[in-house]
């Protein structure tokens, strides 16, 4: 895959977005993806080096080293490399649709994308963002956390493992939105599993949880896991 047409793809995606052009139902998606493309700086500078050049596609939105600094998007480093991969590919064949991965992912071979998972799975994690102080909303995120043995898939801590990503420490609107949409069946969990948990989930539950999870550290903020 050529550096350049990558650069051309998300250029193009979030102009589109702009003006308001690309899948109506995801105008609010697209005012994110603006925001984050003004946040890019100088680290798009860089044009050197093998692939992947992270700050060149995947920087826009996840943040240098996968570390998001946008509650909106997910963070990418520490992810398990299983997930990262299996992402890349359903994001290819449109099994969870997508009008910004989609067209990137696409565009990748399986070696590109197994170098991009491991790229990430090796950095180390940080949390997105600071999450305000609501001890009733983290008491109540942290029992249903604990009454769906989120644990058991995602891992004792919540770091992520095989084909189950890291909660730890993800943004909260981004975490509120998968929940929704694995809800309403928007987004769909191959295994079902999701769709069954968040189906469970109220209204109040669902921001709970994500508030819950946004604000737990993950494990070796100092260091790469992977």
């Amino acid at each position: 895959m050529k550096r350049a047409l990558i650069i051309v793809t998300v250029v193009a995606v979030a102009t589109a977005a702009v003006a308001g052009a690309l899948y109506g139902r995801d105008l609010m998606d697209g005012l994110h993806y603006e925001k984050a493309m003004l946040q890019l700086g100088e680290a798009g500078e860089t044009n050197a080096g093998p692939w992947p050049q992270y700050q060149e596609t995947c920087f826009v939105c996840h943040g240098p080293h996968g570390q998001s600094l946008n509650g909106w998007y997910p963070a990418l480093s520490g992810q398990p490399k299983a997930y990262i991969a299996a992402q890349l590919h359903a994001f290819a064949n449109d099994q969870r649709p997508n009008p910004y991965m989609g067209p990137i992912a696409r565009e990748m071979s399986d070696a590109q994308i197994d170098a991009l998972a491991s790229y990430f799975a090796q950095q180390a994690p940080a949390r997105n963002e600071d999450v305000p102080a609501d001890a009733d909303m983290l008491k109540r995120g942290l029992a249903l956390v604990q009454a769906r043995s989120c644990q058991a898939c995602h891992g004792e801590k919540l770091m992520g493992k095989d084909q189950a990503p890291r909660l730890a420490g993800q943004g909260a609107d981004y975490l509120a939105k998968q929940l929704a949409d694995f809800k309403t069946g928007a987004r769909k969990d191959p295994t079902g599993a999701m769709n069954g948990v968040a189906a469970a989930l109220s209204s109040a539950d669902v921001p709970a949880v994500a508030r819950y999870l946004a604000g737990v550290s993950p494990e070796g903020d100092a260091a790469a896991t992977r």
